[in-house]
């Protein structure tokens, strides 16, 4: 017979330990499948929410309230709604007098925050998507009031887009714009103060995403979708 050489001796230690490696690995996963299998204690079941929605479902208990309130009358339309912005989507200009110039946004938010009627103004205050931002006046300016404090130029507006443009008829609409700083679709599609052409008629079914499509994400080319 003959003499089995180093390297041969060294090959089949190693193919040796390999299969005494595996057959202890598998013997103790079969072992551990046999023990008792220990459940974690059931805790709160957390609602999963859309991030760019997530200010709808914070105010889901309002949407209820808004839902009652689809028979009150709305003189806001969207032709308004645009007149207070120098863009689409751009923050709107304040289009009355500026009651208290502090900039933490509580005296604002007195009338924003639930969108009621406000006597002396004589019409019901639009919603403010994000009320976590206090300091309103460094994106909000005083709109044409006494005199106008903003200078005429040769700025053309963007059209804005174009609404109820569903792939078929009774589809749910696109959402036509981005989501920034709009993460409560409530604060301009429901309530008295929501603009007539755009006012939902369902405001209690906060998922909202869960049919209206986005097709203009911050971060998509805007050429790639036509008006």
């Amino acid at each position: 017979m003959p003499r089995l050489d180093a390297n041969r001796l060294i090959l089949i230690g190693y193919a040796a330990a390999l299969i005494a490696s595996t057959v202890y690995v598998v013997g103790e996963a079969v072992l551990a499948g046999t023990g008792e299998v220990a459940l974690a204690p059931a805790g709160p079941i957390e609602t999963p929410s859309i991030p760019s929605e997530s200010g709808v479902f914070r105010r889901e208990k309002k949407a209820l309230a808004y839902e009652k309130s689809k028979d009150k009358p709305s003189t806001r339309l969207l032709a308004d709604y645009y007149s207070r912005r120098a863009f689409p989507g751009a923050p709107p200009s304040i289009p009355h007098q500026i009651f208290d110039e502090r900039r933490d946004g509580k005296s604002c938010l007195a009338c924003h925050t639930d969108g009621e009627y406000v006597p002396f103004l004589k019409a019901y205050a639009p919603v403010v998507p994000h009320p976590e931002m206090l300091n309103c006046r460094q994106c909000h300016v005083a709109g044409k009031q006494d005199q106008p404090v903003i200078t005429a130029t040769n700025f053309v507006m963007e059209k804005p887009p174009s609404i109820h443009g569903a792939a078929m008829p009774g589809a749910p609409p696109p959402i036509p714009h981005t989501l920034a700083m709009r993460n409560n679709c409530l604060a301009c599609h429901a309530g008295p103060s929501a603009p007539k052409e755009i006012r939902t008629t369902h405001p209690e079914r906060v998922n909202c995403r869960q049919c209206h499509a986005a097709v203009r994400e911050m971060d998509q080319p805007k050429e790639e979708f036509p008006r």
